[in-house]
């Protein structure tokens, strides 16, 4: 990908903001969207995020910055993100879905840009308010968050051809199937640490009896 084609990528991606079922519906027939650009504005909502967390004002924060890791809360982004895309594939292959895993990753990662643009707005602007002004700080995130489902929303309605009620009930399926996985991956962790510890106990036993 070239360095035009990256900006005209980025570009369209806040075209779909204020366009959004026909930005998305581009990106489902007409290859406007990126998978690369959908990762970075992932990557964006989770800097923003945590920007947030460490300098928003205390009127309305209190978390401890010092606790704030924003390398860890990337990676579980990234993942959430990854694991969301994948769960919404295998739920819509089931229901006759149009959208490709590509698609599905374009219209989540696009969607995060109201919640990143206006987490950063909600933390500049919570260096200036006062107690009684918080309800601006929270209006600004609800906003923000609002926003970026209702995009999400369009996107995966536009990139899958559903109704807005098979879109409804597929998020709700997206969810079940997420958590399952989520089940699933955990169970295998839990699995592999057993054989391990299974293993090396066998090894430290032939150890000691040598």
């Amino acid at each position: 990908m070239t360095m035009a084609v990256f900006k005209e990528k980025v570009k369209y991606a806040f075209y779909t903001v204020s366009h959004p079922a026909d930005g998305f519906y581009e990106i489902r027939h007409r290859e406007r969207g990126s998978v690369l650009v959908a990762i970075l504005l992932t990557m964006l909502f989770s800097f923003s995020f945590s920007i947030n967390r460490i300098s928003a004002c205390f009127i309305v924060n209190d978390v401890d910055p010092r606790n704030v890791d924003s390398f860890n809360e990337l990676i579980s982004v990234l993942f959430l993100f990854l694991l969301l895309a994948i769960g919404n594939w295998s739920i819509t292959c089931l229901l006759d879905g149009k959208g490709r895993l590509k698609d599905i990753i374009i219209a989540i990662g696009y969607s995060t840009v109201p919640a990143t643009f206006c987490f950063l707005l909600a933390t500049f602007v919570s260096q200036f308010i006062t107690l009684d002004e918080a309800a601006f700080y929270y209006m600004i995130l609800g906003i923000g968050i609002a926003y970026t489902f209702f995009m999400m929303l369009i996107g995966i309605m536009t990139v899958h051809n559903f109704t807005l009620g098979k879109t409804i009930v597929t998020l709700f399926l997206t969810l079940v199937a997420l958590l399952l996985i989520i089940f699933i991956l955990l169970l295998l962790v839990n699995l592999v640490n057993q054989v391990y510890s299974f293993l090396h106990s066998i090894y430290q036993e032939l150890i000691f009896r040598s």
